[in-house]
Order: C-alpha cells, then sequence, then structure tokens
C-alpha cells in the first residue's frame, strides 16, 4: 500500500491455496444471515441485519482509517464465513471470526485466522492478536490455539456479545467471562517443534503443587506448624514455584518458615487434594524429613508473617489441632513410612474409599 492515497487503499486480497479472503460484497449479505444459525447465535448473539447490509461500504472505510480490517472467507468459490481484526490499542488487535452455518469442522477458520494474523503481522504492524472466547465455546477455544494463539487466562465480567455495548450488557446482567488467547508477531510458528510445545503448554491444565516434610523426634511424634492465616496445623512446606523442583522446595520453605535446615529425603506420600473452599485442586507431594531431637524446636527462628507457632505433637494431637484431611495425610505418610501404607492417597485415603 506504500505510494497509495488512504481513499486509493482497499481491503487486501489474501490466500493459502484453500481459504481466499476476500472483502465483502453485496451478494454476501443475504448468504451471512442465512448462514447465523442457533450456534452463532449462542456465542455471538443475535445477526444485525443493518450492520451486515452496510459491510461492503463499512468495511472499506474502517480499513482505510485503520480501524477494522473485516473480510469474508471463501472457499470453492462460496463465502462460508468472515474473519476480522479490529485495533483496540495501539498495535494490538481483536480478532473474531464466524464461519456459516454447514462449513464448521472443516479447517477453514484455523486457516484463515493464520493467514489474517501473518497480514496483520507483516502488513499492519500489529505486534499482539488476542480474542475473547467464551469459556463454553470449546470449539473456537481450539481452533484459535490450533491458528497459533495461546491460552493466556480468563478475563472475569469482561466480554460482552457482539453489537451490544458493555453498558447495555451490565444493565441487563449479561456481562460474561471470556479466556484470552493471544498471539504474538515475535511467537514461534507452529510448524516449529518449539513453538508447538509452547502452544501445548499454554493450553494444557495446570495442576497445583505443594510440597511438605514429615519431620519426627525420638518419640515418633510429627513436627506441625500452627499457621497465622488459619486455624489449623499443618505440616511445614508449602506451595513449589513455577520451574521448582518439589523435593528442593519442601526444604525451602522449611528453612523459610523455620529458620532451621531440615533436608528433604526421599518422597514418602502422594497425595492429592480436591477442590475446596475457593481453592482448585492440588497435589501435596510428602518427603521425609528425617528424625530430630526434639530440641531443634528452641533454636527455630520462625518466619512470623506466617509461622505463630511450631512443636511436635502425637497423632492424637494431630487429630486434634489439624483439619481431617491434614490429618488423615499425616497418617497415610506415617503409615507409608513404616511400610504399612499406600504411597498414594486422596485426601488422605486410599483411592475409591469413602470420602475421597
Amino acid at each position: 500500500m506504500v505510494g497509495e492515497s488512504m481513499e486509493q487503499q482497499q481491503p487486501p486480497v489474501l490466500t493459502d491455496g484453500v481459504v481466499t479472503l476476500r472483502p465483502w460484497r453485496d451478494s454476501d449479505i443475504e448468504v451471512a444471515l442465512r448462514g447465523h444459525d442457533s450456534e452463532a447465535h449462542r456465542w455471538i448473539g443475535a445477526p444485525d441485519s443493518q450492520r451486515l447490509a452496510d459491510a461492503p461500504h463499512e468495511a472499506t472505510e474502517a480499513f482505510r482509517a485503520g480501524e477494522l480490517l473485516s473480510l469474508v472467507i471463501e472457499h470453492e468459490d462460496l463465502p462460508v464465513g468472515y474473519v476480522e481484526v479490529r485495533r483496540t490499542a495501539d498495535r494490538t488487535g481483536e480478532l473474531t471470526w464466524m464461519l456459516f452455518a454447514g462449513n464448521r469442522g472443516r479447517g477453514l477458520a484455523t486457516r484463515a485466522l493464520a493467514l489474517l494474523a501473518e497480514y496483520a503481522f507483516d502488513s499492519l504492524g500489529y505486534v499482539r492478536l488476542q480474542a475473547h472466547v467464551d469459556p463454553d465455546d470449546e470449539r473456537s477455544i481450539r481452533l484459535a490455539t490450533r491458528a497459533g494463539m495461546r491460552r493466556e487466562g480468563t478475563l472475569r465480567q469482561g466480554a460482552i456479545r457482539a453489537g451490544e455495548s458493555a453498558e447495555e450488557a451490565a444493565g441487563a446482567g449479561r456481562l460474561r467471562d471470556a479466556v484470552v488467547l493471544a498471539r504474538l508477531a515475535d511467537d514461534r510458528p507452529l510448524y516449529d517443534p518449539a513453538g508447538f510445545r509452547e502452544i501445548l503448554n499454554a493450553f494444557l491444565p495446570r495442576k497445583r503443587a505443594i510440597a511438605q516434610l514429615i519431620v519426627r523426634d525420638e518419640q515418633g511424634r510429627v513436627l506441625l506448624c500452627q499457621l497465622t492465616y488459619k486455624r489449623d496445623w499443618d505440616l511445614p512446606g508449602g506451595v513449589v514455584e513455577v520451574g521448582e523442583s518439589p523435593h528442593l522446595a519442601a526444604g525451602r520453605e522449611a528453612e523459610e518458615e523455620l529458620g532451621v535446615t531440615l533436608d528433604a529425603g526421599p518422597l514418602v506420600l502422594t497425595d492429592w487434594l480436591p477442590p475446596w473452599g475457593g481453592w482448585d485442586d492440588a497435589v501435596c507431594l510428602v518427603f521425609d524429613g528425617g528424625i530430630h531431637d526434639s530440641s531443634i524446636v528452641d533454636r527455630m527462628v520462625l518466619e512470623a508473617k506466617e509461622i505463630r507457632g511450631a512443636q511436635f505433637c502425637s497423632i492424637e494431637q494431630v487429630r486434634r489441632v489439624c483439619a481431617d484431611f491434614t490429618a488423615r495425610r499425616i497418617e497415610a505418610a506415617l503409615a507409608a513410612l513404616d511400610g504399612t501404607g499406600a504411597p498414594y492417597t486422596e485426601s488422605g485415603r486410599p483411592p475409591g474409599q469413602p470420602g475421597t
């Protein structure tokens, strides 16, 4: 478009040999209205016949203004949908798309999104392209991922239906959550093995890991910490940081909390914790903290923001001061240490046992 005046600029025609992205024509309007079925209505709202009627003219004007690029997706000389990128901030664009009824599940939108993204990066100067997708619209989330977009998180009550203002949506109670997916200009492409792994890494589920130590004294009592942020007591340990070894995390957390070195030994127990009290599920890894003289408590320097106290407790005391699932985990860990228990539990119980 170098050398053209703004009035001469026209939306581009792009193709990868399977799909073609081209400017809107008057003949596309009726096709788009017929292709707007119940699935489209569910995710993007009712069809806006006036907006579609204005599309051929408005799309060109919006493109010239640098606000929006809206193109029809064509396959085998037939219009099958449309794809758009709207400028939302400096060098950032919002992607939206729709396939008309009867054309879904054929990979056409994936191709169209990838084609538009390359043009937006190379010719329009975008550095970030993003999409906001309803969490229940699994088809569109998979589609965006296959087009090279990475799942970044969830925007709570930050999305509205197409054609509806934020004020209208809020007033009618229609604000909804949205999955945020994005692609950056310098992201590695999908055909690069590292890029493919990065896409999967952003898309696949992640599970919280907790690393703890089970430390005993010469009487067989278990070291417990009295925490400042909850009433029940727990084993020393904490959440594993991103990229951190759980084995190292167990020792690090104990040293930070108690001011003494407690080396983590072998893994004793893996305990899965179901969702509870606002927490997502997690995996708790309990490592052998060894047997120590009970006087070690006197040498501890407690991290005051998290730890109110620490002491060795008998099983009877454990059951009294710990949450029930924590007490079960401790008993399961002790059983695993003496060779009578299983190495894996769910909320402190063997899998399949009532209550898990």
